[in-house]
């Protein structure tokens, strides 16, 4: 059998040994008892949420977490059947009925969801899983204290009608990237506040949890009976205060690359694309790399983002454009074809996507999930 080329133009290559090796290093993190939630939202953060979940399974996780109920959904009709899904961001009339059907775990942050889920379970005859999620602090999703405990006794009372199962309770933390902040202390006390008083009302959840990537690992205080992490299971530093990936045991899983598409050799003095922001200083070659801002690459990085070709680290010359960029190679002439590197692990020497989130002013995580799909993913060490 001929194998497939990989693709000439662009490709996002993911590494899956990698991650798996990272979902083993959280996993050291953190004490025996302690459950790990596979975050794998927004497409595994870029990365393919079928393919990742899937090796994040295989290296100890035991939970995986989606925002959205299509997202969960979509692990389920993959055939990701066997082990619990959570999802966390609901609106008014979403699949209520297929996340009961699918065995979902339902995130149930105020009345309205409690009356849709309740409502469902009615249609379906289903018990529906549902966790009731604590604004602890972070004044997005959840439940604020004032109104939890009405929202604790109607799920009771669904409980007892056969109509819900609360198996968990959550929140999230607002600044577990910054250490010693001091509204980690104070969501911690909020959460162990509205935890008591659901377990005392008559709770019984499968699982307790606030930890994601950043409070993973640094916050043993906060594993309670399970983790999220999102960002470090892809290898990339939840904040630089924390240390870079290196640092945290961590490798990162996506690399993004090129093939320059044309060298050119222009005199001093000549524009380089839209707005002429950039002008050559002397005669000198240009590189083209056929990967934009539809691509993913982002434009505010446009005279800052470092590419690896051929050895050396270029900067993007000028605007980045919708399908291409163009890199001063300073007179060297690499063939067309030659394979530029936007980011990747670091161990060759080539930028990271932590370096492009410096350069657009950012944070890694953007720049991985936003790689469209227009570039093609190739898996590694599948």
């Amino acid at each position: 059998m001929t194998e497939t080329p990989p693709p000439r133009r662009a490709r996002a290559e993911i590494d899956l040994g990698a991650l798996r090796a990272n979902v083993r290093t959280l996993r050291a993190r953190v004490a025996p008892h302690v459950r790990i939630m596979a975050v794998v939202k927004a497409d595994a953060y870029g990365h393919g949420a079928v393919r990742c979940a899937r090796a994040a399974l295989d290296a100890g996780a035991d939970w995986l977490g989606t925002a959205t109920p299509h997202e969960a959904l979509a692990l389920r009709a993959a055939g990701i059947t066997d082990v619990p899904v959570m999802c966390w961001l609901w609106t008014p009339g979403d699949p209520w009925d297929q996340g009961i059907e699918a065995g979902l775990d339902m995130s149930v942050s105020g009345m309205w969801a409690l009356e849709e889920v309740l409502e469902a379970a009615r249609r379906t005859g289903g018990t529906a899983r549902i966790q009731l999620k604590a604004d602890t602090g972070l004044g997005r999703n959840g439940c604020q204290p004032a109104d939890w405990p009405e929202l604790v006794e109607a799920a009771l009372k669904g409980e007892a009608d056969g109509l819900v199962k609360v198996t968990g309770l959550w929140s999230h933390f607002a600044c577990a990237d910054e250490p010693h902040h001091p509204s980690i202390a104070v969501q911690l006390d909020v959460f162990r506040s509205m935890l008591d008083h659901a377990e005392q009302a008559g709770v019984e959840p499968e699982v307790r949890h606030i930890a994601n990537s950043p409070a993973t690992l640094t916050l043993p205080e906060a594993h309670f009976d399970l983790v999220r992490p999102g960002i470090a299971m892809y290898g990339i530093s939840p904040s630089p205060e924390l240390g870079t990936s290196a640092d945290l045991g961590l490798k990162p899983v996506m690399s993004l690359k090129g093939s320059i598409a044309l060298v050119k050799r222009v005199p001093a003095g000549h524009g380089v694309s839209y707005g002429h922001h950039y002008v050559t200083e002397r005669e000198t070659t240009l590189g083209l790399v056929p990967l934009g801002y539809a691509d993913g690459v982002p434009r505010h990085a446009s005279g800052r983002g470092p590419v690896l070709v051929d050895g050396a680290v270029r900067t993007v010359a000028g605007r980045v454009a919708m399908d291409q960029f163009v890199v001063d190679l300073g007179g060297d002439e690499p063939e067309a074809g030659t394979e530029a590197v936007l980011f990747g692990s670091g161990d060759r020497g080539e930028p990271t996507a932590e370096d492009w989130a410096v350069a657009a002013d950012t944070i890694a995580y953007e720049i991985v999930t936003r790689i469209g799909a227009r570039v093609p993913r190739v898996y590694l060490g599948e």
